[in-house]
């Protein structure tokens, strides 16, 4: 273990944490959402889940975890959902497919059904300290799926930690 030694014979002086002193959690935020928000096409779709935080540094660091509760519907043996995370309007994760969770019957399967919990963990550095405000969307995969978030008011999180850079 090493040990910091501060110059200054006043805390109130100090104007700076020493090397290797970051990482400390200094604010969280939990939000909870239970209404449920049913897509049937291909444009990403706000799932409600939605968080924001003000970081106190722009050099901090905001971890994002999220436990979104999906469910996937489909007349045919597959489907899927494409499923993303926001920073206020940029796409920070996910996105690039369709199907990023997915789901495939084996044999003759007329229609699938398939409940699952998407988690999420996710490190961003924001650098800002204004309010940031996170939210997930999703879509279906192909035409004729259904995808719901908070199905039948199943409950989803999304916790924001800020991180001291």
């Amino acid at each position: 273990m090493a040990i910091i030694t501060l110059n200054n014979n006043s805390l109130s002086s100090v104007t700076a944490l020493p090397a290797g002193v970051g990482g400390k959690v200094l604010q969280v935020v939990q939000v909870e959402y239970s209404s449920m928000v049913t897509v049937t096409s291909t444009t990403y779709t706000d799932t409600g889940l939605t968080a924001s935080i003000t970081p106190s540094s722009s050099s901090n660091k905001v971890l994002v975890l999220v436990n979104q509760s999906l469910a996937m519907f489909s007349s045919s043996a597959e489907m899927g959902t494409g499923f993303r995370l926001l920073r206020d309007t940029s796409t920070i994760y996910g996105g690039a497919q369709g199907y990023q969770l997915y789901f495939e019957a084996t044999g003759n399967s007329a229609g699938v059904q398939f409940y699952h919990p998407a988690d999420l963990s996710y490190l961003d550095s924001p650098s800002s300290t204004s309010s940031v405000t996170y939210k997930t969307q999703i879509r279906q995969y192909q035409s004729g799926d259904t995808v719901r978030a908070q199905s039948d008011g199943m409950e989803s999180t999304i916790t924001l930690m800020e991180i001291a850079g």
